[in-house]
């Protein structure tokens, strides 16, 4: 099944919100910023198929996608969500946009919750922890998004190390907190 075909195909195109967040970044993303740059922009596209919804609510999926993980290099924890939000909530504080606090708080709070987000519906938050999940999966869960799709998104956006470096984390806090592995999965 084909979700949203023109909303997909206009997803290809750059998102260039999430890349001017993430540039003020580069230096404690080091090495590991195109990866995430391009898991960014990955879950951007997949997030933006699913809900097939476009400005300003795509200007919202850039600003969570930017943010989502981003507590990994800025805090240097795998237990990153707390620090992820919080960068969140001060860049739309800066902007004037803190109205948006509580979706964009709880869109990176549950994107990695296993059941799905029955909150708000009109909130962007179960696409986004789908979209998430397709990009983690590398496409193994889809959502009813066409293959191919997925494939050109992928394409579009190389890996670049990206589960490779979840990977080296997860073994690394695997080692030093062997009864809470993953903090930031929820039920």
């Amino acid at each position: 099944m084909k979700l949203n075909k023109t909303f997909e195909d206009e997803s290809l195109s750059t998102c260039t919100l999430a890349d001017e967040i993430l540039s003020s970044y580069l230096p404690l993303l080091g090495p590991d910023f195109e990866a995430y740059r391009n898991h960014v922009c990955r879950v951007c596209r997949f997030c933006m198929a699913l809900s097939g919804t476009a400005s300003p609510t795509a200007e919202k999926i850039m600003i969570v996608a930017a943010f989502h993980d981003l507590g990994i290099w800025t805090a240097n924890t795998f237990d990153y969500l707390p620090h992820s939000t919080q960068l969140a909530m001060e860049y739309l504080d800066g902007r004037g946009q803190s109205a948006w606090n509580d979706e964009i708080v709880t869109m990176i709070g549950e994107h990695h919750k296993l059941t799905p987000w029955r909150g708000r519906p009109e909130w962007l938050v179960e696409p986004f922890r789908k979209a998430d999940l397709i990009d983690l999966s590398l496409g193994l869960f889809r959502f009813g998004l066409d293959a191919g799709f997925i494939r050109t998104v992928f394409r579009s956006y190389p890996n670049a190390g990206f589960h490779r470096k979840l990977v080296k984390l997860s073994l690394r806090r695997l080692k030093t907190h062997p009864f809470d592995p993953f903090p930031m999965v929820k039920w």
